[in-house]
């Protein structure tokens, strides 16, 4: 819809048009791009499924009368003889974290047409991505290597193997998928989709640079995941 339909739009006041205004998808959502809004809900619903992972590993670890195991000991990594408390924790953070900033960077780059910049923006990002995953591979094989399962742990709770597995390789998926997309859209940026408006493979949509920022707020919401998963899981 035009920018001049949504200024005379007349917004009627009371009760009776906050509900007409809620119920009419064409005044909640005038001029917001369906992508946008359609990755908004995909989010919100996710947010609902990652917070009853996590309120579900806090009911366990309250509740159980083992001893849960010392982030400090299960995830240390040796480096020249010497044991380091979560060393291989803190590289994946400050990965992902710096991937969000070139996420947020291409989309600067991208609503400013500057295509090569965006373009090498996200491939910084899909490649920062693939690290993680690739680091969470290695901690995963660490920790399986050393006894590690989903229904036993030489640490200490039996169910600490279930809900880490569970929720880590949950983000990891998520992750995953965000990589094979980055990668897509780099070559899209680079091959100059955005700036002809060349139609998309599975869409008959016009490509825009809009679909930068939209994969954005995925990424973004992923590595805003991991910072509550780094919380429950490697300080608690």
């Amino acid at each position: 819809m035009s920018e001049q339909k949504i200024a005379d739009y007349e917004f009627k006041p009371g009760f009776r048009g906050m509900a007409k205004d809620t119920g009419s998808d064409q005044t909640m959502f005038k001029g917001v791009h369906w992508g946008k809004a359609m990755m908004w809900i995909f989010l919100l619903s996710d947010t609902f499924v990652f917070s009853c992972f996590l309120i579900s590993y806090m009911k366990g670890r309250a509740s159980t009368t083992v001893e849960w195991p010392y982030p400090s000991e299960v995830f240390a990594l040796t480096v020249f003889g010497v044991s380091v408390p979560l060393l291989l924790i803190a590289i994946m953070t400050f990965v992902l974290i710096t991937s969000s900033g070139t996420m947020a960077l291409a989309v600067k780059y991208g609503y400013e047409k500057n295509r090569k910049m965006c373009g090498w923006l996200v491939l910084a990002t899909a490649i920062g991505g693939l690290t993680f995953v690739g680091m969470q591979a290695f901690e995963w094989s660490k920790l399986i290597h050393e006894g590690v399962r989903p229904w036993e742990n030489p640490f200490g709770a039996a169910q600490f193997g279930s809900y880490f597995f569970m929720i880590t390789g949950f983000h990891g998926t998520h992750v995953s998928i965000g990589v094979i997309f980055l990668f897509i859209y780099a070559y899209k940026v680079f091959a100059g989709h955005y700036d002809t408006q060349k139609r998309g493979w599975f869409t008959t949509m016009k490509g825009d640079y809009v679909e930068i920022e939209i994969l954005g707020l995925y990424w973004h919401f992923v590595d805003l995941v991991w910072v509550f998963i780094f919380a429950f899981f490697y300080l608690w």
